[in-house]
This record gives structure tokens, C-alpha cells and sequence, in this order.
């Protein structure tokens, strides 16, 4: 079984893919990776071969291995052949009682790096300048693997080397080790979420406060709070652009003064395919700043100067840094009119 799971994290690793999913079908279990937010079938085994395989996933991650009705979260270190990987796992069962699983792989010790270039130059300007601010809020959104953690520790790390800022971040799991970061987990079985870790991290006074996910009213509150009592926060919540994450808030109890007194910026990424650099990923980003923020808060168009997911593919297709058919496969719905 450590072969073939070995296999498995070999294939994503060569592929990019931080995702692999074991999915049961009627008679067999589907391996899939998750690539260019799309499965991608590895191959097919038995029922009883995935049965096994994830019962002993669950073992050595000391889940409960009997247990198939509750949906469980693990972790592992499983040393392959030559390496090993640092794994975040999940499953949950079907009406059948067969269990689907998805590991996540943790790429910890790889320092990631942005593909910055003329295209998007003028973003990361604006966002590096925005991160040397002492107060407000800053929310990241995008789908799993649109590269939203490696912008933020991006960021992080050019605040850290200009002025030695105190940064704490809480995450659900950390997935870049960062020494000169007081990085923390959040830790379900033990009663640890992110309520307890933002009340606990504003009692240590840090410049920066980085929140995973913003999923529930009262952390979006305290979230606003700890950007009203002079820190700076970064955060990330779901939504399918800037004019969603503001939506979202809202939806969360949050307030437009609230929003017009905090926000300083709406960044929605993805990571796309480049075309012009084989294996090469391009970060397009939907930044919402200065007025045109206030305009959305305020269900006002937005002038020119805002760029819309769709008008940043469009330029990266017109200058040759993706195709037509990556064109066409990120176009997104517009949500914000100018």
C-alpha cells in the first residue's frame, strides 16, 4: 500500500497538484488529482483495494479507523520512497457507508515564489505598499489552489524585512512554515477555532494579524474589531470575486461604515496556465481599492481604472501569456459595472 500511495503523491507532485481524491463509484474507487481546479482520473482500483488503503491511511494518521458515519480530519507525515510529505487528510461517507478521502499535500519547506512580471507589476506595488499600512483590513478570495496563501506570505514576508513587524497568523492547517512568524493552528479535537486564537493573538499586540478564513458572524466581528483597535489584518473568506467578498461581509452582520472605516483592499486570484512558458502558472488578479472600493460598498459603478478579473484575461490572452482556450475556461460572470 505505501507504493502505490507513494505512486499517487509522485503523480500530484509531478502534475503540481496539491490535491488527491479517492471518490467510490458503484463497483470500483476513482483516484483522482485536482488540476487547474478540475479532476484529472489516475486510475481506477477495486473497492475493496480503496477500502483498505484508506482504512490504513487512517490508521497510521491515528484517525478513528472504525468510525465511517462522522466526516474526520487528520494529519500525517508519510515518508515515501525518497521524501516525505506532510499531509492534511478528510472523509466522509455516502449512503452506502463508503468512504471518500482527500489528502491534501502540505508543500511546507518549499519557499514559494510569485511569477511577478510586467504584467502584474502594478498590483503587487500596490499591494506591498498597502501592507506597510499600520491599520485596516485586507481580504483575499479565490478558489483552493488560486495561490491566495503564497500572496499573503509574499506580503508578509516583504513587511517582516522592511520593519520587523510582529505577525501572528491563524490557519486551518498552516501550510508554509515561516520562523520569524508566530504561526498558529487551529485544532477542532482539542477545542481551538478561530474565535479562541483571535482573542488569544490580539492579547499579544501583533502589527499583523493574518485569519485563514472568515466563515461565521462573530469571527467576521472580531475581525473588524482587531482592524478598528490598530492592527492591521489580513484575511481570506469564500467568494467568487471582489464584489462577493463584499457581499459575504455583509451577509455576515457587517456593516458599509464598518466596511468604508476598515477595508482597504478586495483582492480575487487565480493561478492560470501560461501558454508562453511551458509548466509555468500566471497569478491573475481583481483588485478593489481606493474609491472604487467605496463605489461597491456603496452599490455605485466603478470607473475605469478598475480591472475586473475578465479584463486582466483578456489582457494576459491579448499579449500572448495564456490561450484562448485558458481564456475561455477562467471567464467569469462580471458581478461589477462600471
Amino acid at each position: 500500500m505505501e507504493a502505490t500511495i507513494t505512486r499517487w503523491l509522485k503523480i500530484a507532485e509531478e502534475k503540481q497538484s496539491d490535491d488527491i481524491h479517492l471518490t467510490p463509484l458503484a463497483d470500483s474507487y476513482q483516484v483522482y488529482i485536482r488540476y487547474q481546479s478540475q479532476l484529472i482520473p489516475v486510475e481506477k482500483i477495486s473497492l475493496n483495494q480503496g477500502e483498505k488503503i484508506i482504512r490504513y491511511i487512517k490508521y497510521i494518521a491515528n484517525m478513528e479507523v472504525g468510525e465511517k458515519r462522522r466526516p474526520q480530519d487528520g494529519a500525517l507525515v508519510f515518508q515515501g520512497a525518497n521524501k516525505s510529505y506532510e499531509l492534511r487528510l478528510s472523509t466522509i461517507a455516502n449512503y452506502k457507508m463508503q468512504e471518500s478521502l482527500v489528502i491534501r499535500i502540505l508543500h511546507q519547506n518549499h519557499q514559494q515564489s510569485l511569477p511577478i512580471d510586467e504584467f502584474n507589476q502594478d498590483i503587487f506595488r500596490e499591494l506591498t505598499t498597502q501592507i506597510n499600512r499600520k491599520t485596516g483590513l485586507i481580504i483575499f478570495s479565490g478558489p483552493v489552489s488560486s495561490g491566495k496563501t503564497t500572496t499573503i506570505y509574499y506580503l508578509l514576508r516583504h513587511a517582516y524585512k522592511n520593519s520587523k513587524r510582529e505577525i501572528i497568523t491563524i490557519e486551518d492547517p498552516i501550510e508554509i512554515k515561516e520562523e520569524n512568524f508566530l504561526q498558529t493552528e487551529i485544532n477542532l479535537r482539542a477545542g481551538i477555532d478561530y474565535d479562541d486564537l483571535i482573542s488569544a493573538s490580539l492579547r499579544h499586540h501583533p502589527d499583523i494579524l493574518v485569519i485563514g478564513e472568515v466563515r461565521t458572524e462573530h469571527t467576521a466581528r472580531m475581525m473588524i474589531r482587531a482592524a478598528l483597535t490598530g492592527h492591521l489584518v489580513l484575511a481570506t473568506i469564500h467568494a467568487k470575486d471582489t464584489a462577493g467578498v463584499i457581499g459575504r461581509l455583509i451577509e455576515l452582520g457587517i456593516t458599509k461604515e464598518q466596511l468604508i472605516q476598515t477595508l482597504l483592499s478586495v483582492v480575487s486570484q487565480r493561478l492560470v496556465p501560461r501558454d508562453d512558458i511551458a509548466n509555468q502558472w500566471l497569478p491573475i488578479f481583481e483588485l478593489l481599492h481606493h474609491e472604487n472600493l467605496q463605489h461597491v460598498i456603496l452599490n455605485k459603478p466603478t470607473d475605469n481604472t478598475f480591472k475586473s478579473l475578465n479584463n486582466q484575461l483578456s489582457e494576459a490572452l491579448h499579449h500572448g501569456y495564456i490561450s484562448q482556450k485558458t481564456y475561455e475556461h477562467y471567464h467569469v460572470e462580471a458581478a461589477i459595472t462600471h
